[in-house]
């Protein structure tokens, strides 16, 4: 996107924010206008998340939703969910909320990859952003920390190789907690989404949190 396009973008967005403001307090008040120029304030948000999942350096990495405890029982496989640490109603509930929240932001679809455990392909899925990919990268290590660095690696080749090839297509990562804390060093909550810029070979250089939106 050049300069003179975001320029007439702002632009647009500042004329159509303020007359949504104006309208408002002609037509209802002070309170409708204050909850207008919110409405307004966000679309703004929305845009400029848009178009960064649109370019070729940012990915969005999200930790599953809530799923009470820790790890997962012993014995586990990921073949069989009823095995494992599940979504609890409230994760499911807050899965479908984030789905809801991206589509708003002008994400209406996305490339999706998850880790192949149960909690975190339900969470991909309920987003209903499009098709799920099960993808080894995203895969937790919690059993075996002495992997974290190897597995990094991995999570960081995949990003780079995806980056390359998915055009203006945002390009959305469902995975766990610890894999998200080696790749930025920081602790995130469950639901919590990572926009990260990445350089060429996938590292990254800078991020925002997106705290999760219930």
């Amino acid at each position: 996107m050049n300069i003179q396009k975001v320029a007439r973008r702002v632009v647009a967005n500042l004329v159509a924010n303020a007359m949504a403001c104006f309208k408002a307090f002609l037509k209802a008040g002070v309170m409708a206008g204050v909850v207008a120029c919110t409405m307004a304030s966000t679309t703004v948000q929305a845009s400029d998340l848009s178009d960064k999942l649109q370019s070729p350096d940012y990915v969005l990495l999200m930790r599953h939703t809530r799923a009470p405890g820790n790890g997962d029982p012993a014995n586990y496989t990921l073949d069989d969910c009823t095995t494992q640490r599940n979504l609890s109603n409230e994760g499911r509930k807050q899965a479908v909320a984030a789905g809801h929240w991206l589509k708003k932001q002008g994400v209406p679809t996305a490339n999706v990859h998850t880790s192949a455990w149960c909690r975190c392909k339900d969470t991909a899925e309920l987003l209903k952003l499009g098709p799920v990919t099960v993808e080894p990268a995203l895969a937790s290590f919690f059993d075996d920390m002495a992997r974290a660095k190897t597995q990094n690696q991995k999570l960081e080749k995949f990003i780079a190789a995806q980056l390359k090839t998915k055009g203006k297509q945002a390009l959305v990562l469902v995975t766990h907690h610890v894999n998200i804390y080696e790749f930025m060093g920081e602790n995130i909550a469950s639901g919590d989404m990572v926009l990260a810029k990445v350089d060429s070979h996938g590292k990254m250089v800078a991020y925002k949190l997106i705290p999760r939106p219930d």
